[in-house]
């Protein structure tokens, strides 16, 4: 055998060796195809559901799960998963599953409001939620739920609210009608008329403090602060909520001093922060016993997002026990319903504070103690160096000390 034709035997050897090898080959890839893997036994949600569908779920405000014939999740949007509904690839509540598996059985679109446990709370809050069920497909069904929580709690508080005021309401006006019927009987005695006419004023004044403090309060509530927000000096404020008590704090003989750091200026609306600051200020002088004394002071305090102000009102009264302090600035919530009627308070005071507080980017916080005394502390954003020369021409110098009220 010559040499080409050695080498042409060699060649015809290693083609067929190539051939089987790709042959072989081939069939391996064939059977791994075959073969079944997690990701193939997973549903393709392109190819499951209807044209559009996954684009129409995705920006759905509600929460979305689509469930196909053997109850197994399709499609989950990340609400679904955050209220609880879907876990381990299944929906986990039960009454929602039931409805599912009868609108596919006969196609009728189902709705039903329940109250589901909240998970990871530990204190047995219930979510309040509207769950629908409609037929998606021949195959496939599909649950909307929207989270009812915040709607109900806020026509709780809606209601809470009218049956409150019509409650404040019909206590003076109830009492006015009978003073006045008691006046009308007594004509023929003066000094009767003169009690029952001096009860008639307190009832009307107590009525007008409470219309007073709904407008307040609408106010606060429904108008942006910072749209006309000017630097307001602290020591200003302090003045005139001290001012503002200083008939009270005589006739009790309660001190009222003012002391801090001065200079102290925060953005924001002045009639509102001074309505808060003297709320505050007002409160602590109305709930102190006889020859107490009632601090207002203002400090500097750094913040995550910058300087803070704080004003602190320190009282040495009955204090606030510790199951009420969280319900405090709860419209028309009062720790003692019998005193507050004798002071004239109305329950909306704190409230105010809260929400001036809040809609100046600030807090309110309480600390009391029984038979000691409380403290509350206004804490509001500081002015900006570049926004306090407007504030510059205030008639109260910054080193001038609010005034004092002596026993």
């Amino acid at each position: 055998m010559d040499v080409n034709a050695a080498v042409a035997a060699v060649a015809a050897i290693a083609g067929l060796c190539t051939g089987v090898i790709a042959m072989l080959a081939f069939r391996w890839s064939e059977r791994d195809q075959a073969r079944p893997t997690r990701s193939s036994m997973r549903p393709d949600i392109n190819a499951v559901l209807p044209p559009g569908v996954d684009t129409v779920l995705s920006v759905l405000r509600s929460s979305a799960v689509v469930l196909d014939e053997a109850d197994a999740v399709v499609k989950a949007s990340s609400a679904a998963y955050a209220l609880g509904l879907v876990r381990g690839g299944k929906l986990a509540v039960e009454p929602m599953l039931h409805m599912a598996r009868d609108t596919r059985r006969d196609g009728e679109i189902r709705q039903v409001e329940l109250d589901l446990p909240r998970r990871g709370t530990g204190r047995g809050e219930a979510l309040a939620v509207s769950a629908r069920v409609a037929p998606l497909g021949s195959r496939l069904v599909l649950l909307l739920v929207e989270d009812l929580t915040e709607a109900r709690r806020i026509e709780a508080v809606r209601r809470d609210f009218v049956a409150n005021v019509s409650h404040e309401l019909k206590t003076p006006v109830g009492a006015l009608s009978l003073l006045s019927e008691a006046v009308m009987d007594a004509s023929d005695d003066p000094e009767a008329v003169m009690r029952f006419a001096g009860r008639m004023q307190i009832e009307a004044t107590r009525l007008t403090n409470l219309v007073q403090e709904l407008i307040d309060l609408s106010r606060v509530q429904n108008d942006d602060p910072l749209e006309d927000a000017e630097p307001v000096r602290v020591d200003t404020l302090v003045a005139e909520a001290i001012d503002r008590c200083r008939h009270t704090a005589q006739s009790k003989h309660i001190t009222m001093a003012a002391g801090g750091t001065a200079d102290l200026r925060v953005w924001g609306n002045r009639s509102q922060l001074a309505a808060a600051l003297g709320n505050l200020v007002e409160n602590a002088v109305n709930y102190s016993p006889a020859r107490t004394r009632v601090g207002i002071a203002g400090r500097r305090v750094s913040g995550p997002g910058g300087d803070l102000i704080e004003i602190a009102v320190t009282d040495q009264g009955i204090g606030i026990p510790e199951k009420d302090r969280e319900r405090i600035f709860e419209r028309f919530y009062r720790v003692d319903p019998a005193r507050s009627r004798a002071t004239g308070g109305t329950g909306l005071g704190l409230a105010i504070v809260k929400h001036v507080a809040a809609s100046h980017g600030g807090e309110v916080t309480v600390w009391s103690s029984e038979g000691q005394g409380s403290t509350f502390t206004l804490r509001l954003p500081e002015a900006a160096a570049t926004r306090t020369t407007a504030a510059d021409s205030e008639s109260v110098p910054a080193t001038t000390p609010a005034p004092e009220v002596l026993p």
